[in-house]
């Protein structure tokens, strides 16, 4: 029995042309495929609204959630009436639909009473543009012939309570997506399930954050024991860079797990960061393609693909930087300092993409958003007050307005000499590099520049890549 678990991203669902596409395609893979599942994000932009009704209901506005929600109402009624002919099942699907806008309401009169949006109520709101999805997709199926249900993954993708940015719980849901999914794909249908939500075991609606209906395709698939998972989006597969930065970039036919993980770690934005975790841990092959050119073949993402000659695949670029740096004579052989700079930086919450040091242990420096920077100094000033009395530590300082320039490609750790290319042509451009870091993977090196050298940086480096 084989198996295909599809996932299609917003621009995918975004309006009926967009999900008789998907409808397409479905039908097309059934051709060869003994079954499939389909995965699904709200129509493009419904999300947001969500959102901005809960926002604006607690600042006590009454008014905007109920011209959402009419828009809601309009957005589905128009893409139904499009896809399915009038009849019972355009009914038996504009119900539910109907019903899942008017608990938008409800919740929205509920936090304006409140006078707060709690993460709880975040997610049971952010959670009702896939809930209403499946089943316009679900709908425009069966008017297609295709035998489909729309189900909501509350039912068994099972996880933490951590409201917003929940972590499924991987034993449970397996057991649990296993009971539910394969009896319908014994008897011939196919699953539409929700993207990005899910509950915790008491039944409470949870979300994966935002970008996680990836992640959900990639639960599912592995939970299932998919032979491979396509993640559909508007673009036909992973760059070799951004290519309004560089026209020439181009589609890369195959990538390995490590070197996709070190890309959406650095800022591509095909997938989810955490999208490739369940199938890695399965061994099950990910396939990236364009929704809109389904002839095209994608990026097909494998445990090791065959080599193609070039050390670096692909050059991706994280901007709005910091670089933190702690520095002192002082520090030299004094045990601790980077666990209590390291413990100020999380106190404060904010993630550290990139870390160098120095074996002269005289600084360490590390790379945060420029939106926690100011917090971070604040904290590591507290952290570090003692130090800074003795002048174990001389000062700590940030560099604003920096770029985080990564070249990806696991090729590199059989090839000497490929950092002497990444800085020789830097070098050549008069770019000036700021801090460095490489991984023992060896499938990356990054290097920290100005943002005025960011662009320059990314078309020098991508020109290695051809």
């Amino acid at each position: 029995m084989s198996l295909l678990v599809m996932k299609f991203g917003g621009t995918s669902v975004g309006n009926a042309t967009a999900i008789a596409a998907l409808a397409a395609i479905t039908r097309d893979h059934l051709a060869t495929w003994d079954h499939a599942v389909v995965v699904v994000s709200a129509m493009s932009g419904v999300t947001d609204l969500l959102l901005k009704g809960a926002s604006t209901a607690a600042a006590g506005d009454a008014a905007s959630y109920k011209r959402i929600a009419a828009s809601l109402r309009e957005k589905h009624a128009a893409a139904l009436a499009e896809l399915v002919p009038d009849g019972a099942d355009a009914a038996a699907t504009r119900g539910p639909i109907e019903q899942l806008i008017d608990e938008f309401e409800l919740l929205c009169h509920s936090v304006g009473v409140l006078g707060e949006a709690s993460p709880r109520a975040i997610d049971a709101i952010s959670s009702l543009g896939e809930r209403m999805s499946v089943r316009l997709v679900a709908a425009a199926l069966r008017a297609r012939g295709i035998a489909a249900e729309a189900i909501d993954a509350t039912e068994f993708v099972i996880t933490s309570p951590h409201f917003t940015s929940a972590v499924p719980i991987q034993p449970q849901t397996r057991e649990r997506t296993r009971e539910r999914l394969l009896p319908l794909l014994e008897r011939g249908a196919v699953p539409v399930v929700t993207g990005f939500i899910g509950a915790t075991e008491s039944g409470a609606t949870t979300t994966l954050g935002r970008g996680g209906s990836d992640y959900s395709g990639a639960i599912i698939g592995a939970a299932l024991d998919a032979d491979e998972v396509a993640i559909y989006t508007d673009v036909d597969g992973v760059m070799t860079t951004d290519p309004r930065l560089v026209p020439d970039a181009r589609v890369i036919p195959a990538i390995s797990f490590a070197e996709m993980g070190e890309l959406a770690y650095f800022g591509a934005k095909v997938l989810h960061p955490r999208t490739i975790r369940p199938v890695v841990e399965h061994g099950i092959p990910l396939r990236i393609r364009n929704t809109f050119n389904a002839a095209h073949p994608g990026t097909l993402v494998v445990s090791a693909p065959e080599a193609n000659g070039r050390a670096i695949k692909a050059v991706t670029a994280i901007k709005s930087m910091s670089m933190i740096t702690v520095e002192g004579r002082g520090m030299i052989g004094v045990p601790g300092v980077a666990a209590r700079t390291f413990g100020a930086v999380a106190s404060v919450g904010a993630n550290v993409l990139m870390i160098s040091q120095a074996s002269s242990e005289q600084s360490i420096c590390f790379v945060v958003p420029f939106s926690a920077s100011a917090a971070v100094v604040h904290s590591l000033e507290d952290g570090l007050a003692n130090e800074l009395a003795r002048r174990d530590v001389d000062r700590i300082w940030a560099r604003d307005d920096v770029v985080i320039v990564t070249a990806v490609g696991a090729g590199m750790r059989e090839t000497p000499g490929v950092a002497s290319q990444v800085f020789g042509t830097l070098a050549e451009r008069h770019i000036n590099v700021v801090a460095i870091a490489q991984g023992s993977s060896e499938c990356s090196i990054s290097v920290v520049v100005s943002s005025a050298d960011a662009d320059a940086a990314v078309r020098a480096i991508h020109a290695l890549t051809i």
